[in-house]
C-alpha cells in the first residue's frame, strides 16, 4: 500500500463528520480517541474500533511529540468506512515529524527504521496519505468495512466506493486484527510470574505471522543465575543468515535478546523489533517492580538490624551480633575488627556461612604482610574509605566510623555465585554506619556504667565496721542496671560517747546532682556527729544546709544511735526525718511491728520536727531499715508495700543480720520480673550480745 495525497472531501447524505481542535499535551491522544469512538458509534461501525483507535493514537501521539502545536482532528464516517485526518500547524515536510516516511517511494524497511506511526497505518489502513495546507500539514487514513468473510474490499470494489481515494491494492499476509491483538497483548496481572507465559504468547504470535520455524527469548536478570530461556517456540534457532536477532531494550542489570528462525524480510524484521519492544516494556516493568520489592526488603532488613543493634548496650555482644546480621544475606563471611588507642586492629567477631571454614578464616585474618588482609584492613581504617580485599578472601572492607571516631573495620567476603551489586554495597555501608553507632553507644553506656558504679561506691561505706555485740548487714540494689547514680545511701559512724550512729537515707532524684547532694548529706552527718553534736542538732544543721545548697532537692533520713544498755540489752535512740519507720523483729517470735515517730523531711522547710523514740533491743532482736525502693517495688499496679515487708521478716526471727538482709532483698526482687525502678537499700541492726 502506498501513500496518497488528500482524502475525499465530498459529503454524502449518510456521512457523520466531526472536527475538533485539541491542544498539544499528553491528554490529546485520549481526546482524539473519544472523538473517533463517538463517530464510529453513531455510524454503527463498531467492527473498525480497534484499528481506528490504534491508528488515531499513533498519529496524534506523533504529532503532539514532534510538532508541538495544536491539532485538528477530522473524522468522517459513512456506510462504507471511516476516514480520519490529523493535522498540525508546524512548518516543514511530513518526514520532519519522524512519522516514518520521506516520500511515496520509501521502502517499508526505511519506514521501520525511522518510526512506527506510518508503518502501522500502512499495515492497517485501506488507504492513507498526506495533506499539505497553507498553515500546516497532516496525515489521513481510510478504513473500509469488511465483507461477511472478514476481508477488506478488493481494488475494484474499492474503486467503486463513492468519495473514497483509490487504493493501490497492495496486500500483505498480515491480518490487521491479528496485528492489533499482538500489540494489545499484556501479561496476566494475577499470575505469580506472568512474564514466561506472556513472552511465549508474544513469541508464538509473531513467529506465526512471519512464518518462523522457531524462536527463543533469552533473559539475564543479573542475579547471578546467568542467561535463562524465558520463552521458546518451535525448534531451536540455528545460526546462519536466515536468523533475526533483536536485542531487548532493557536497562542493567537486565540483558536479553529475541531470536527468530526466519529470513529478515521487509516485514519480518520490523515485526520482530515491534514484538521485542513490547516485551522490553513489560520486562522493564518487571525490573522496576523487582527492584522496588528488593529495596523494600533492604529497608525492612535495615530497620530490623537497627532495632537489634539498638537493643544491645553491651560492647562485646553488639560486635558479635554484626557478623550474624551480614552472613549469609550480604556476604559469604564477615569480620569485625576494632582499633585500640595505638591504632592496632583486633579481631572482635567473625562469622562464615560454612562454619567449618571459620578456623581458616581466622587464620587468614591473622596473617600479616604487605599483601595480607590485615594491611588492607589497616588501609580502610586509616583512610576511612571502602577498600577492596584481594584473594583468597575476595570482598571489601568498610570503615566503622561513629561521631567522627574511627572504631575499626567491617570486612565482608563476596558470595561465590556473584559479586556485590551497587544496592548490596550501599546496604553494607549503611549496616557499617549503624553498627559503628551501636558499638559507640554501647561503649558510652559501658563507660557511663563504670562511672556510675564508681560514684555510687564512693557514697557507700566499702565495708561495715565490726562492732562487738552489734550485728550490722546491708544490701544495696541500684536501678537501671548500674547506669545511673541513685540517691539511696547508708552509713555507720562512730560517736565520741562510744555509741555508733546508724544512718540510712534517700535523696530525691537520680544522676550526678542527686549524687552530689547525697555526698553532701553524708559528709555533714559525719562531721557533725564526729564533733559530738546531739542528733536533733545534727538534723537541724543538715536541714539548713540542704535548704541553702540542696538545689531544691530534699532528703528523708533515719538516724539511730545505738549503745550498750542494761545487762545484755542495746539502747537505740531513733530519729526519723520523713523516712519510713523501721521494722522491729523479736528473736523470741511473735509479730513484727513498726517503731518510731515520723518527722519532717530535710530540705523542704526552714524548721523541722524529728521526735526521738527510745527502743530496747534484747539479744537476737533486729531493727530493719529500708528505703522506698523496697515498699514501692511494683508488679503491674500492685506495690510490695511495708506490710508485705513486715510479714516477710517474721519467719527470719533469730537469724543473723546477714541472713535477714539477704532474704529480704531476695523477697523484694522476686516480687516482680521487672527491673527495679528505684534503688533498693536494706540495713539491718541486730543485738548480737551472747
Amino acid at each position: 500500500m502506498s501513500a496518497e495525497t488528500g482524502p475525499a472531501r465530498t459529503k454524502g447524505p449518510d456521512e457523520h463528520v466531526r472536527r475538533v481542535r485539541l491542544p498539544a499535551d499528553r491528554r490529546t491522544p485520549a481526546a482524539a480517541r473519544a472523538v473517533v469512538r463517538s463517530v464510529l458509534t453513531e455510524a454503527h461501525l463498531d467492527e473498525l474500533i480497534n484499528e481506528a483507535l490504534l491508528l488515531t493514537t499513533e498519529l496524534s501521539t506523533n504529532a503532539v511529540e514532534h510538532a508541538g502545536t495544536e491539532l485538528d482532528i477530522e473524522v468522517t464516517a459513512d456506510s462504507a468506512g471511516l476516514t480520519v485526518t490529523v493535522s498540525d500547524f508546524a512548518a516543514g515536510p511530513v518526514d520532519e515529524l519522524t512519522v516514518g516516511v520521506r516520500n511515496v517511494a520509501t521502502d517499508i524497511v526505511d519506514v521501520a527504521e525511522r518510526g512506527r506511526g506510518l508503518l502501522l497505518v500502512d499495515h492497517f489502513a485501506s488507504r492513507w496519505g498526506t495533506t499539505y495546507l497553507p498553515q500546516g500539514k497532516g496525515v489521513w487514513f481510510r478504513l473500509d468495512r469488511r465483507h461477511q468473510d472478514g476481508q477488506r474490499p478488493h481494488d475494484d470494489e474499492a474503486a467503486a466506493a463513492p468519495d473514497v481515494p483509490h487504493s493501490t491494492g497492495h496486500t500483505t499476509a498480515l491480518s490487521p486484527g491479528a496485528m492489533s491483538e499482538l500489540l494489545q497483548t499484556t501479561p496476566d496481572p494475577y499470575a505469580e510470574d506472568p512474564l514466561p507465559d506472556f513472552a511465549t504468547s508474544l513469541l508464538t504470535r509473531v513467529a506465526e505471522m512471519i512464518g518462523a520455524a522457531g524462536g527463543v527469548v533469552r533473559l539475564d536478570r543479573g542475579d547471578g543465575q546467568g542467561t535463562q530461556t524465558l520463552a521458546r517456540y518451535g525448534r531451536q534457532p540455528r545460526s546462519g543468515t536466515d536468523l533475526i536477532r533483536v536485542r531487548l531494550a532493557v536497562h542493567r542489570p537486565y540483558a536479553g535478546e529475541l531470536e527468530l528462525d526466519a529470513a529478515p524480510t521487509a516485514y519480518a524484521r520490523p515485526l520482530a523489533v515491534l514484538a521485542a519492544e513490547r516485551l522490553s516494556l513489560h520486562l522493564e516493568n518487571d525490573r522496576l517492580r523487582r527492584a522496588d520489592v528488593r529495596r523494600q526488603a533492604w529497608l525492612t532488613f535495615l530497620a530490623e538490624a537497627s532495632e537489634l543493634l539498638a537493643q544491645s548496650l553491651d560492647v562485646e555482644l553488639t560486635m558479635a551480633l554484626v557478623p550474624q546480621l551480614v552472613v549469609p544475606r550480604l556476604g559469604q563471611w564477615c569480620a569485625v575488627h576494632t582499633t585500640d588507642e595505638w591504632g592496632r586492629l583486633r579481631l572482635a567477631a567473625a562469622s562464615h556461612a560454612d562454619e567449618s571454614m571459620l578456623p581458616q578464616l581466622h587464620a587468614t585474618l591473622r596473617e600479616t604482610g604487605p599483601d595480607s588482609i590485615q594491611s588492607r584492613l589497616r588501609e580502610a581504617s586509616r583512610n576511612g574509605t571502602q577498600t577492596p580485599l584481594g584473594a583468597p578472601m575476595e570482598g571489601f572492607a568498610v570503615p566503622l566510623i561513629a561521631r567522627g571516631t574511627r572504631l575499626g573495620t567491617l570486612a565482608v567476603g563476596r558470595h561465590q555465585r556473584h559479586r556485590h551489586d551497587p544496592d548490596e554495597i550501599a546496604v553494607l555501608e549503611d549496616v557499617a554506619r549503624r553498627a559503628a553507632l551501636a558499638i559507640e553507644n554501647a561503649r558510652i553506656h559501658a563507660e557511663r556504667r563504670r562511672v556510675a558504679q564508681a560514684l555510687q561506691q564512693s557514697l557507700l561505706p566499702p565495708v561495715l565496721p565490726v562492732v562487738e555485740g552489734i550485728g550490722l548487714a546491708a544490701e544495696y540494689v541500684p536501678t537501671g542496671g548500674d547506669a545511673d547514680v541513685g540517691g539511696d545511701f547508708y552509713d555507720v559512724v562512730p560517736l565520741p560517747d562510744g555509741r555508733w550512729l546508724v544512718v540510712i537515707g534517700d535523696v530525691s532524684g537520680k544522676g550526678v546532682q542527686a549524687a552530689a547532694v547525697t555526698g553532701l548529706v553524708r559528709d555533714v552527718i559525719r562531721v557533725l556527729a564526729g564533733d559530738g553534736k546531739p542528733l536533733p542538732e545534727v538534723l537541724a544543721r543538715l536541714n539548713e544546709t540542704l535548704v541553702e545548697r540542696g538545689a531544691g532537692r530534699y532528703c528523708t533520713l533515719a538516724l539511730a544511735a545505738v549503745g550498750p544498755g542494761e545487762g545484755d540489752q542495746l539502747d537505740v535512740e531513733l530519729h526519723l526525718a520523713g523516712h519510713d519507720r523501721p521494722v522491729l523483729l523479736h528473736s523470741r517470735g511473735g509479730p513484727a511491728n513498726f517503731v518510731g515517730t515520723g518527722g519532717t523531711a530535710l530540705g523542704l522547710l526552714d524548721a523541722i520536727t524529728t521526735p526521738a523514740a527510745d527502743i530496747i533491743l534484747n539479744p537476737g532482736d533486729c531493727l530493719v531499715f529500708y528505703t522506698d525502693g523496697v515498699t514501692e517495688r511494683r508488679r503491674g499496679r500492685e506495690l510490695f508495700g511495708a506490710s508485705r515487708l513486715r510479714d516477710a521478716a517474721v519467719p527470719l526471727a533469730g537469724y543473723s543480720a546477714d541472713v535477714v538482709a539477704a532474704r529480704l532483698r531476695a523477697t523484694t526482687i522476686n516480687f516482680s520480673v521487672e527491673e527495679p525502678r528505684d534503688d533498693i537499700a536494706i540495713l539491718v541492726l541486730r543485738n548480737d550480745i551472747v
